[in-house]
């Protein structure tokens, strides 16, 4: 039994000294490729906070073209996550609870604004609502115009934002166990009030996240607004546009905007970790 007992110990001891280097080798490896990253990712950002000092930074945030386009850009980001949160959250609620013929071209038409180039995304919502239009020509008998207003902006943002939190609320909503729903219609309850009182309080978490996400999402939009929206200062110029604009005569104007967006975007990042994690 000894004898035997020690060949399996010295067998034992023999593969792990074989896949001790093996396993150093690889931590290093991931290591490396970890930094290389970091490195990657960090080194350009802090790279736009290096190449200003605070007295610039400060002084272009008082130029009107970096505050018309930072107070266009809440506002409009603000209206279009409203819409979104509005008109997304019974499409994701019967996305999630029903089966209905046609169901799976409805949400992979939710999802084509993420893969749609921006740019494709914007002349589409141009032949559609501009001025002969597919829909913009009949607009424009009442003297309707949307294109190149910020109306536009707010479409635009809609259109590229909605599916980031369409499919987190549906998700969430997914999430929630039927059995409470269950419970609340054998007590009663119509479909609205279950809807209201025990399905969207339960998937309030999911509800917020998607939400900021389109919002980050909608502020940071480009190619669609350039192109349906046009570039105009305090109209329709958004801070993504103003960056572009400026970057030809004022850097430090479009080094400031990148940066607001820098940590707007850490916020949200930040913000969606908090909310994911809390219990509602």
């Amino acid at each position: 039994m000894d004898l035997t007992r020690f060949r399996q110990e010295s067998e034992v001891l023999r593969h792990s000294s074989r896949t001790r280097p093996g396993r150093a080798a690889l931590t290093l490896l991931v290591a490396a490729l970890l930094a290389l990253f970091l490195l990657f990712v960090t080194v350009p950002v802090a790279s736009l906070f290096l190449r200003i000092s605070p007295e610039a930074f400060f002084r272009s945030l008082a130029e009107p073209v970096v505050l018309d386009a930072l107070s266009l850009s809440l506002v409009t980001a603000t209206i279009s996550t409203v819409i979104v949160v509005v008109f997304g959250t019974p499409l994701a609620l019967v996305n999630a609870r029903h089966d209905y013929r046609g169901r799976d071209i409805v949400d992979t038409l939710t999802d084509l604004p993420i893969v749609l180039p921006p740019a494709v995304a914007g002349i589409a919502l141009l032949m559609a609502f501009g001025r002969r239009g597919v829909v913009g020509q009949y607009l424009d008998v009442f003297g309707i115009h949307i294109a190149f207003t910020t109306v536009a902006v707010v479409l635009a943002q809609v259109f590229v934002a909605s599916p980031f939190y369409i499919r987190q609320a549906k998700a969430s909503f997914e999430a929630v166990d039927r059995l409470y729903e269950d419970a609340a219609r054998t007590l009663g309850a119509s479909p609205w009030t279950v809807a209201l009182r025990i399905t969207v309080p339960l998937a309030w978490g999911g509800l917020v996240s998607g939400a900021i996400l389109s919002f980050a999402r909608a502020l940071g939009e480009f190619g669609a607004t350039i192109m349906f929206a046009g570039n105009f200062q305090g109209k329709t110029q958004t801070m993504p546009l103003a960056i572009y604009t400026t970057m030809q005569g004022d850097l430090d104007a479009a080094i400031s905007l990148a940066i607001i967006l820098v940590v707007i975007s850490f916020a949200v990042i930040a913000a969606v970790k908090v909310v994911t994690r809390r219990k509602f």
